[in-house]
C-alpha cells in the first residue's frame, strides 16, 4: 500500500504541475491577445485622428481658396457678406480678410501647433488693428448664432472678454492686458 500511494502522489503531482503549466500558458495567450487586442485599437484611433486632421486641413485649405475667390471679386463676396450693407464695399472685403486670418488662427489652434495661450497671444495683437477690431464687432451677430456649447464659440467668448480687458486698462502696454488662458 505504501507503494500505491508514493506512484499515486507521484502523478498527482505531476498531474496538478501539468494542470498549472497549462494555465499559466493559457493566461500568457490570453494576455498577448488583450495586448494584440488594445495595440489595434489604439492603431485604429491614431488612424482616424489623421484621417481627422487632413479632412480639417482640406477643409481649410477650401475655406481659403473660397475666401479668396470672394475677396478678389466682389460679385462672389455677395453670397457671404452679410455684414451691415452701410460699411463701405472695401472695408468688408477687409473683413473677409481679417476672418480669413481668424479662422487660419482658429485651425492652427484645432490642429495643435498654437496652445491656448499662443493663440490668445496672437489674437490680443490682432485685436491692435482697428480694421480687425471692427470686423470683430461687425461679426457678432454670426458668433450669436453658434451653438455655447462649440468650441468656436468659446474661442469667440475668449475673445470677447479679452477686447472687454483691452477696452478696460489703464495703460498702453496692449501686450499685458488679459489672461491668458491655459489647456
Amino acid at each position: 500500500m505504501a507503494t500505491r500511494k508514493k506512484i499515486t502522489g507521484r502523478f498527482g503531482s505531476a498531474a496538478t504541475g501539468l494542470l498549472l503549466a497549462t494555465a499559466g500558458i493559457s493566461l500568457a495567450a490570453r494576455q498577448r491577445w488583450l495586448e494584440k487586442a488594445r495595440l489595434h485599437e489604439r492603431q485604429l484611433e491614431l488612424e482616424e485622428l489623421a484621417l481627422r486632421r487632413n479632412t480639417l486641413q482640406h477643409q481649410q485649405r477650401m475655406h481659403w481658396e473660397l475666401l479668396t475667390r470672394a475677396i478678389d471679386d466682389p460679385t462672389l463676396a455677395e453670397v457671404i457678406d452679410t455684414y451691415d450693407q452701410s460699411i463701405p464695399a472695401e472695408r468688408r472685403r477687409q473683413f473677409l480678410y481679417a476672418n480669413a486670418w481668424y479662422t487660419y488662427l482658429f485651425h492652427t489652434h484645432r490642429a495643435g501647433l498654437l496652445d491656448l495661450e499662443e493663440l490668445y497671444r496672437h489674437l490680443r495683437e490682432f485685436l491692435q488693428s482697428p480694421v480687425f477690431r471692427e470686423y470683430w464687432e461687425a461679426s457678432g451677430h454670426m458668433r450669436a448664432s453658434l451653438n455655447d456649447t462649440s468650441e468656436e464659440a468659446r474661442l469667440g467668448q475668449m475673445v470677447d472678454g479679452l477686447v472687454r480687458d483691452l477696452d478696460e486698462a489703464d495703460t498702453d502696454e496692449w501686450w499685458v492686458v488679459g489672461n491668458p488662458p491655459t489647456d
